[in-house]
């Protein structure tokens, strides 16, 4: 249990407590309330299993610092110059936009001239250069 993240806890905390309206309010004997509870069940039961993706920051910056930065030191590209991994440029050049679920696609797949990392990183090293890459982005590379 020490590797469940606490996004993953407050998840399944918040997928039992909408389990447990749904099922409450499917008791109900006004119908109508029937129906609001039902909704605000599935409501939050949909933020609930909504994908968290928080990969740890520090290790990120580590994974990323042995295996990325020959080509993307201070977030630039060495390969392609205009592809940087700042912000503006993540905005515009990365499929599917500046967020982590597209950083982990793209470096478990590669691209064009970036190798794929899907056989070299674990699916938890890559979420964690994901998270480093979006918040360094944000904060400004040095």
């Amino acid at each position: 249990f020490e590797s469940i993240s606490n996004i993953t806890i407050v998840t399944m905390k918040l997928t039992l407590i909408a389990t447990l309206l749904a099922t409450a309010s499917a008791f109900s004997i006004n119908k109508a309330d029937l129906g609001k509870a039902a909704t605000a069940g599935a409501i939050a039961f949909g933020i609930a299993v909504q994908p968290a993706l928080a990969g740890n920051v520090d290790n990120g910056e580590q994974i990323f610092n042995a295996n990325c930065a020959a080509c993307h030191a201070g977030g630039q590209n060495v390969i392609m110059p205009e592809k940087t991994l700042e912000k503006e440029a993540l905005e515009s050049y990365l499929a599917g936009g500046r967020n982590e679920k597209a950083v982990i696609t793209q470096v478990t797949n590669g691209k064009n001239a970036m190798p794929a990392f899907g056989g070299r990183l674990d699916d938890e090293a890559i979420a964690d250069v994901a998270a480093y890459v979006i918040a360094t982005s944000e904060a400004g590379w040095d």
